[in-house]
């Protein structure tokens, strides 16, 4: 299996980059939003999934872990096949994509070209307990605090506490105290949840 692929953009267009790699150049398949992100740049790492069948052997490349990871749990639900999935991947970003699926927004999903409403149905849900919500990341950061909130954190998830309440509850608590310590953090915590 090849996890991803390191080199030189040769070529690039919106549904396909050449890369060179060590004298080889890998044609791999990719979506705007990843055509995107290399436009303007000459080398590139891009996360790949394989697909190796009796008639054809081909790359999906990513620019980050989201995009392959929806694209993968895309390809898993019948009736949808890899190009549905770069598709979808190009119609609509991956974030609002997952948010899409989380909120059960068919309408959204059968924009894109080539999905019907059973197609929108069968993705919602197939995914919708696959996919973990996606927050804001304005409203977890705590940039004067981050080693604080983070080993709160770390502290409130190692007690068996869900990380997405216990970041919520650790923002509210960091909102209120910016410079609380990670003792009373974790005590106040403690009590709210």
């Amino acid at each position: 299996m090849i996890e991803y692929i390191k080199g030189e953009i040769s070529e690039l267009t919106p549904t396909y980059a050449i890369i060179e790699c060590n004298g080889i150049g890998y044609m791999i398949n990719i979506s705007v939003p990843t055509f995107s992100a290399l436009e303007n740049i000459k080398t590139t790492k891009l996360l790949v999934h394989e697909i190796i069948r009796e008639d054809t052997h081909n790359l999906y490349g990513f620019i980050n872990e989201q995009e392959r990871s929806l694209f993968r749990l895309l390809i898993g639900v019948s009736g949808v096949g890899a190009n549905t999935a770069r598709m979808l991947l190009s119609s609509i970003a991956a974030p609002q994509l997952e948010q899409f699926i989380l909120s059960g927004d068919h309408s959204q999903l059968k924009k894109v070209k080539g999905i019907g409403a059973k197609t929108a149905e069968r993705i919602i849900v197939d995914l919708k307990d696959k996919i973990k919500p996606v927050y804001d990341a304005l409203i977890l950061q705590q940039p004067e605090t981050n080693d604080v909130f983070e080993e709160a954190l770390a502290a409130l998830v190692m007690l068996g506490f869900n990380r997405i309440q216990s970041q919520k509850t650790l923002k509210k608590l960091f909102d209120a105290e910016p410079s609380i310590k990670v003792e009373t953090a974790i005590k106040k915590a403690l009590s709210m949840m």
